[in-house]
């Protein structure tokens, strides 16, 4: 896409003057020119990838859908992930930075860490969610209104058995014809993970007002609670900003 004016204005403050970025951010938002996101399909649930059931054990994984905004949104309402972090992979770390990521020359994608509880909700079911309303994965380099590389549907997996379940279950979707074009999502691992800057977490649950998030993101937790419901929670699992840049 153009890069959005609130985002470059909140990257250049938090460069120049970290005290005052969540307050001068806040307040701002993308062009109210964004398109609706398109409708949401329906897809069969993985044939595999199921994680052991091992108490106390997390795993993580990747996402990479369009903005993170949204995606980060989604998977904070589901039960069993403790944990959804915006941020940036695929480029070099020192580039991580929305600034230089939204020229998409840095090779990063906005994407969301998920860490979650493999006894409550299984990688299958993570993807399933990630491949119907969290984002479209038949979109090349775009999602919705967003357009560059950096907004690019990618999986980043360090583990060989989850990398290899998404390649599977796309292997599956594509056999369906889940979708009227093919899926573009690409698998790949052993890239760095760096948390974006604190204003960009827990953003779809602190700015309900924003146009973008109303006609974007909204509709992603809706269809979430209607499509998965055994998977849905009300009360979002947020960020603590704390921890975050």
């Amino acid at each position: 896409m153009r890069v959005s004016f609130d985002k470059l204005v909140a990257g250049g403050i938090a460069a120049a003057v970290a005290a005052l970025t969540i307050s001068a951010v806040v307040s701002l938002d993308r062009p109210a020119y964004a398109a609706p996101a398109e409708a949401v399909v329906a897809v069969p649930a993985p044939a595999g990838a199921a994680d052991p059931k091992l108490p106390g054990k997390r795993a993580q994984v990747v996402f990479a859908g369009g903005c993170f905004w949204g995606v980060q949104g989604v998977f904070q309402h589901i039960k069993g992930v403790d944990n959804a972090v915006s941020g940036y992979i695929g480029g070099r770390p020192a580039d991580a930075n929305y600034s230089r990521v939204s020229s998409g020359g840095t090779g990063h994608a906005e994407a969301v860490q998920v860490t979650y509880d493999p006894s409550q909700v299984s990688y299958g079911q993570l993807m399933q969610v990630f491949f119907s309303v969290a984002h479209d994965p038949t979109q090349l380099n775009r999602q919705g209104p967003d357009r560059g590389t950096q907004y690019r549907s990618a999986v980043f997996a360090d583990d060989a058995a989850q990398r290899d379940a998404t390649r599977a279950y796309i292997a599956q979707l594509q056999k369906a014809r889940a979708y009227a074009a093919p899926v573009v999502t690409t698998v790949d691992g052993g890239k760095p993970f760096v948390a974006a800057e604190g204003y960009h977490q827990n953003y779809l649950t602190l700015h309900p007002e924003s146009l973008y998030i109303r006609i974007n993101d909204q509709p992603k937790v809706a269809a979430l609670q209607r499509m998965y419901p055994q998977l849905y929670r009300e009360k979002p699992r947020l960020v603590s900003t704390l921890s975050a840049r």
